[in-house]
């Protein structure tokens, strides 16, 4: 179901050039609600705290595969 919903919302955004900007701040709403903190944000901001949670998020992942090879049982 959800899959269909947005194969048809990508069709109607999808067209001429004054649905591009629609789209993009479709995006923009999409990425917001992702982000903590960034409904609050401007684009410019967000998009520079998006990628400082990315990296946040990767070195979480680092640190918890680190962790599970020191505590992994050992055979």
């Amino acid at each position: 179901m959800v899959k269909w919903r947005m194969r048809r919302r990508r069709a109607a955004c999808s067209g001429g050039g004054s649905t591009g900007g629609r789209s993009v701040r479709m995006k923009i709403k999409r990425l917001q609600k992702l982000i903590p903190g960034g409904k609050l944000m401007q684009p410019d901001r967000l998009f520079l705290r998006t990628a400082d949670y990315i990296l946040h998020l990767r070195l979480q992942l680092n640190l918890l595969q680190a962790l599970s090879k020191i505590y992994q049982p050992s055979i």
